[in-house]
C-alpha cells in the first residue's frame, strides 16, 4: 500500500518575505547604477513622466467624455418636454438645491416670469424659461424680461434658462443689465450637478 503524498501549502508569509527582498535588491542595484552613471537618473525619470502625462490625458478625456454624455442625455430629456413641463422642471431643480418657496407662475400675462424662488441664500429669484429648439434666444426676448423681472417682479436676481443657445446681443444686454443666462450646456451642468445653478453663476 503506498503512502498518499503529502500536499504542500504555500506559506504567504514567506512570499510577501521573498518578494519583499527582491524589492529590496532591485532597489539597491538601481541606486548603485544610478551613482555609477548620473544620467541613468534622467533617462529614467523621462519616460516615465512621459507615460504618466499620457495617462492623466487619457484620463482627462475620459471624464469629458462622460460628462459630455451626461449632459448631451440632459438636454434631450428637456428638449422632449413641452414648455410647461419645462417650467414645471426648473422648478425642481431649484427646489433640489435648496431654494424655498419655489413657484411656477408661468402663462398668460405672467409679464416673463415663470419660475419664482427664494435662493439658499435669501435672494428673490426670478427665472424666465425658453423651451426653444434650434430658435437661439434674442435680444428682444431678454430684454422684455429686463423690462419686468426687476421693477415688477422685484427680483434680486434674474435668469432666463434655456434649452437652446443665446445670440451675442442677448447675452451682452444680460451681461449689463444683471441677468444671468443659462444655455442649454449651462442646464445640462445644472441638472446633472457638474455646473452651477443659476444663483451661484
Amino acid at each position: 500500500m503506498t503512502t498518499p503524498h503529502r500536499i504542500m501549502q504555500r506559506n504567504p508569509l514567506r512570499s510577501c518575505t521573498g518578494l519583499l527582498v527582491v524589492a529590496v535588491l532591485a532597489g539597491m542595484l538601481l541606486l548603485f547604477l544610478i551613482e555609477r552613471h548620473p544620467g541613468l537618473l534622467a533617462a529614467l525619470l523621462l519616460p516615465i513622466a512621459a507615460v504618466m502625462g499620457l495617462v492623466g490625458t487619457w484620463r482627462q478625456r475620459r471624464r469629458e467624455g462622460r460628462l459630455r454624455a451626461t449632459r448631451s442625455t440632459e438636454v434631450a430629456r428637456y428638449h422632449a418636454m413641452d414648455p410647461r413641463e419645462f417650467e414645471h422642471a426648473v422648478a425642481y431643480l431649484c427646489a433640489r438645491d435648496g431654494c424655498r418657496d419655489v413657484r411656477v407662475v408661468g402663462g398668460a400675462g405672467d409679464l416673463g416670469a415663470d419660475v419664482t424662488a427664494v435662493a439658499p441664500d435669501g435672494r428673490r429669484i426670478v427665472i424666465q424659461c425658453k423651451r426653444y429648439g434650434s430658435t437661439k434666444v434674442g435680444s428682444p426676448d431678454v430684454q422684455r424680461f429686463g423690462g419686468t423681472c426687476y421693477s415688477v417682479h422685484r427680483a434680486a436676481l434674474a435668469a432666463v434658462v434655456t434649452t437652446s443657445v443665446f445670440t451675442r446681443p442677448a447675452a451682452q444686454y444680460a451681461a449689463a443689465h444683471g441677468i444671468a443666462c443659462v444655455d442649454q450646456a449651462a442646464l445640462a451642468g445644472w441638472a446633472s450637478r457638474t455646473g452651477p445653478p443659476p444663483w451661484m453663476r
